[in-house]
């Protein structure tokens, strides 16, 4: 039993799909809306005859379309009964994309499908009410406006990626389209980065698991998010001088000491009430530091889609 879809596979018994292939199609809607025979195979322990015969049965029954993507091979669950069945008629994911997306959702899936024992929160309302619930203000999760005839709609987390929640930890995961460079990975971070202080003022882990196709995006991703395990941004431009200020302070104490300035010295006391001083204003330098964005990463080749085929 896969926990996080909370038994809504059962809902497309109405469609013809029961067990381990109503539960594929379940996380299919839930993560990504496509997926490949090859990811449809080694979830079912299939070969591609079986799996061909699965892709036709869902378009004959005209639940699905088999489509060519940017050279990828997909097959794109598009009825909307079936996203209604499972309480994300809403979802974005049954209707058409751009390569790079279509990219994103097929890696999402496949970091899923490798993990289904996490508890994942597939939708959008899942994620807000599971933070909301921890008391975290929905004003600090990552939002996008958009502009339409009707209004403007603000879509939380619109990515569509991957998050896990438990006690211990919130686990996020980044899926790398293929970019050239790490302009997206930046902007996706810089939307999160108030959630995860929220997060880890909380006392919560904050994880960032990147799926990448190719080893020159794993090495690239790599790079930023071992940045973000290390020290964040520079401090505020209200605080700086008072820590430019320090940092002279401790530079002018350190030469007096080293050139036996006896002056200077003499204005702290003597050599002892020289390094106390120091020591003070080392602690003010050091707590101004933001501590890390998140407290650690990892990063993966998909396997599936390495090469772009189907």
């Amino acid at each position: 039993m896969i926990t996080h879809l909370k038994g809504r596979e059962t809902a497309l018994e109405a469609f013809g799909w029961t067990g381990r292939k109503a539960e594929w199609i379940a996380l299919v809607c839930l993560h990504s809306g496509v997926f490949t025979r090859a990811q449809l195979c080694d979830w079912l322990g299939i070969d591609r005859w079986r799996a061909m015969r699965f892709v036709r049965a869902m378009t004959e029954r005209r639940q699905a379309a088999d489509e060519t993507v940017g050279g990828r091979k997909v097959c794109r669950i598009s009825a909307r009964g079936i996203y209604r069945a499972l309480g994300a008629e809403h979802i974005r994911h049954r209707r058409n994309a751009s390569p790079e997306v279509l990219l994103r959702r097929l890696l999402s899936l496949d970091h899923v499908i490798d993990r289904t024992d996490l508890p994942w929160l597939p939708t959008e309302a899942e994620k807000v009410a599971a933070f909301e619930a921890l008391g975290i203000e929905r004003g600090l999760l990552p939002v996008r406006v958009y502009r339409g005839a009707a209004g403007d709609t603000r879509r939380r987390f619109p990515l569509k990626l991957p998050v896990a929640l438990d006690p211990a930890r919130a686990l996020f995961v980044y899926a790398e389209p293929g970019y050239r460079t790490t302009t997206a990975l930046h902007s996706w971070g810089g939307a999160h980065r108030r959630l995860w202080r929220a997060l880890r003022s909380q006392g919560r882990s904050v994880e960032v698991e990147a799926v990448v196709c190719t080893r020159r995006e794993i090495d690239r991703t790599r790079i930023v998010l071992r940045n973000w395990t290390n020290a964040a941004p520079a401090p505020s431009r209200s605080a700086a001088p008072e820590l430019r200020a320090a940092a002279r302070e401790i530079a002018r104490i350190e030469r007096a000491i080293r050139g036996s300035d006896e002056t200077v010295v003499a204005g702290y006391g003597d050599l002892q009430g020289c390094l106390v001083r120091i020591a003070e204003l080392k602690d003010l330098l050091r707590s101004s530091r933001p501590g890390p964005v998140i407290d650690a990463f990892g990063a993966c080749r998909s396997v599936r889609l390495a090469g772009g085929g189907p």
